[in-house]
C-alpha cells in the first residue's frame, strides 16, 4: 500500500486570505498539515520575500502557474523568480478562447509550449500545462480530435508535461488512467478535487462546467465526492506523479474546506 507522504495545496483556493494577509495565510496553511504549496501569484511580493515566508513555514513551492501573456512576455524573469523561490515546475493554466478557437490555435499553441519548454529547461526548470474542461471537447479545427490528445501528441515529453487536474477530466466523462497508461510519466503533477456528482451529459462547445455555480455547489472536499482515488491513485507510478495539489475553485470556508482535504488525502492508502 501506498500513501502521499506530502500532501502540497494550490493557493488559488485561498486567494482571497492571501490578498489581505499573505504571510498569514501560508502560515495557516502550513499549520494545517501541508508541507507543498503551488503559487497562483505572489500577491506584490518579491521573490526572495516568497522564499523567506515558505522556509520560515518549513514548506516547499515545487511549482506555480503563470498566465500564457506572462509566458509569452515575461519568460526570462519568470524563470529567474522560479529559481530563487525553488520552484522545480512553471505551468500554464489557461488558454484563451480566441487564441483555442481560432483554425490553426492548437497548433500555435502546441509550438509556443515547445519552445517555452525548450528555453525553461535550459535554465533547469520544467514547463506544463494544466487542464480545464475544453481540452476534452472534439475539436472541429483538428478534425474532431480532443486538444488535449493533440497537445499530448505535439509536444515534446521532455519540454512539456502535464499537470492533470483530475476534477475538471473526471467531469468530462474520460478516464484519468487510460491517459495514463497512453503517455507514462507525462503526469508529475495533479490537481486533487472532488465532485458531488458527474454531470450525465457531456456539454457542447460551450464549457458548462466552468461556471461559478458549478464550483460552489458541485464541487466539494476530496474524499467527500465521488471520484474513486484510489483508483486513480494505484497508478501514480505509472503517470509519473511526484506532487498532489488540493484544490478548491470556490470553497464557502476556504480553511475548512483545505483541513477536510488534507485529512482525507493524509490517511489514503492505495
Amino acid at each position: 500500500m501506498q500513501k502521499i507522504d506530502k500532501v502540497g495545496l494550490q493557493l488559488y483556493t485561498v486567494r482571497d486570505a492571501m490578498k489581505s494577509d499573505f504571510a498569514g495565510t501560508i502560515a495557516k496553511v502550513a499549520s494545517t498539515g501541508y508541507k507543498e504549496v503551488e503559487f497562483a501569484g505572489y500577491f506584490d511580493h518579491s521573490p526572495a520575500d516568497v522564499r523567506a515566508i515558505i522556509d520560515k513555514n518549513g514548506l516547499t513551492a515545487p511549482s506555480c502557474h503563470v498566465g500564457y501573456d506572462v509566458v509569452e512576455k515575461q519568460w526570462p524573469e519568470t524563470i529567474a523568480a522560479a529559481h530563487t523561490i525553488g520552484h522545480s515546475y512553471i505551468i500554464c493554466p489557461w488558454v484563451d478562447e480566441k487564441i483555442r478557437t481560432s483554425p490553426d490555435g492548437w497548433k500555435r499553441v502546441a509550438e509556443f509550449f515547445n519552445k517555452a519548454g525548450a528555453t525553461s529547461k535550459a535554465a533547469g526548470i520544467q514547463f506544463g500545462y494544466h487542464n480545464h474542461t475544453f481540452e476534452f471537447m472534439p475539436d472541429a479545427n483538428l478534425g474532431g480530435k480532443l486538444p488535449y490528445d493533440f497537445l499530448l501528441e505535439n509536444t515534446d515529453p521532455k519540454l512539456v508535461i502535464m499537470e492533470m487536474d483530475l476534477c475538471w477530466i473526471s467531469v468530462t466523462g474520460h478516464d484519468p488512467v487510460s491517459y495514463f497508461s497512453r503517455f507514462p510519466g507525462r503526469f508529475p503533477l495533479v490537481h486533487v478535487k472532488d465532485v458531488k456528482q458527474i454531470p450525465k451529459e457531456t456539454p457542447g462547445k460551450k464549457d458548462e462546467f466552468l461556471t461559478s455555480d458549478f464550483e460552489k455547489h458541485v464541487m466539494t472536499e476530496a474524499g467527500s465526492g465521488v471520484i474513486d482515488w484510489r483508483r486513480i491513485f494505484a497508478h501514480a507510478d505509472e503517470a509519473g506523479i511526484k506532487h498532489f495539489f488540493v484544490e478548491h475553485d470556490q470553497p464557502a470556508d476556504p480553511f475548512a474546506s483545505i483541513a477536510r482535504s488534507y485529512k482525507y488525502l493524509a490517511g489514503l492508502r492505495f
